[in-house]
């Protein structure tokens, strides 16, 4: 079976205007223009299998959201070969939309002045959804994310977190099997934060689509992905196992201990020398309880920037 998502050395640039400081570079503009190119993503290349769950991860400006866009059809490559479903996505086929979706956390699909079911309606008529099929996946949904007392509530009226759980709704209402998911999570507060991966590992344990992850939180990432795919610059720094960003990049271990007063330490050491660390600090300190523990993802990954 053919992989879900083939990028094949794909890159993306841009024509930027670039204009000279001051007045007489803004009047010069006027007459005449000059360009730069600003190169968005550079000869990248990857497979997603079908029901891979993948986090797409790197600083702001690195290229990921410009990639979802390519991949969703929004963008088309300056180079390369992207496919989807076996499609072009960029000629934005109407069985091949129908088939994805893409959430970014940071734009709105919902008619703002009315209530969110009203926007799901509208969903159903232009995917051309069976009404059966429809109210079953809707029932299916929003018993999954617990929203059923706010659907005829006005979306303005909602808070973001619900508004959230709205918009995952209308995106996954038609059944897509490859779902983008752009900073899901971003401006919501922990708990919110905790429902959303929730569901998200739910529903793609449920319904075994393709989905790819790019957060800015890293908690979602290292709770939702086991593979992931780290981009910087518009390259690709790492494709694999989340667990061997670790073994590579994360060098040391945290020893946490807490003590008989109960005050807190932390000792970081090279993983070679975790026992000997251990037994030292056994004998110097009286220890109430230890702990050897990972450092944060966060942590490791901006160690493979920095090196970078």
């Amino acid at each position: 079976m053919a992989p879900t998502i083939i990028v094949d050395s794909v890159s993306k640039s841009y024509q930027v205007h670039k204009k000279s400081p001051g007045l007489w570079g803004s009047l010069s503009s006027l007459v005449k223009r000059e360009y730069t190119d600003v190169q968005a993503v550079r000869d990248i290349s990857f497979l997603i299998e079908e029901g891979e769950l993948v986090g797409f991860i790197g600083p702001n400006g690195a290229g990921k959201t410009t990639t979802l866009k390519m991949l969703s059809g929004l963008l088309y490559p300056s180079a390369g070969k992207v496919q989807v479903l076996g499609s072009d996505p960029w000629e934005r086929k109407p069985e091949f939309l129908r088939q994805i979706s893409l959430v970014m956390g940071q734009k709105n699909q919902l008619w703002w002045d009315l209530p969110a079911e009203e926007s799901f309606r509208l969903a159903r008529d232009i995917y051309n959804i069976p009404e059966p099929v429809y109210k079953k996946t809707l029932s299916n949904l929003v018993e999954m994310l617990n929203i059923g007392d706010v659907l005829n509530v006005q979306v303005r009226k909602l808070s973001l977190g619900q508004r959230m759980k709205a918009e995952l709704v209308a995106a996954l209402i038609h059944s897509p099997k490859v779902l983008f998911l752009d900073e899901p999570t971003i401006g919501l507060d922990v708990v919110m934060q905790k429902a959303m991966r929730d569901f998200i590992r739910e529903y793609n344990k449920h319904f075994h689509g393709s989905i790819i992850l790019t957060s800015h939180y890293m908690d979602d990432v290292k709770e939702l992905c086991r593979r992931v795919i780290v981009i910087d610059k518009g390259h690709i720094m790492f494709d694999g196992l989340l667990a061997d960003i670790v073994k590579k990049y994360a060098k040391n271990k945290v020893i946490e201990i807490t003590l008989e007063d109960g005050s807190k330490k932390e000792e970081e050491v090279p993983r070679t020398k975790v026992a000997e660390a251990t037994a030292k600090i056994l004998s110097k300190y009286t220890v109430v309880d230890l702990t050897v523990k990972e450092p944060e993802i966060e942590d490791i990954v901006r160690e493979m920037f920095g090196k970078q």
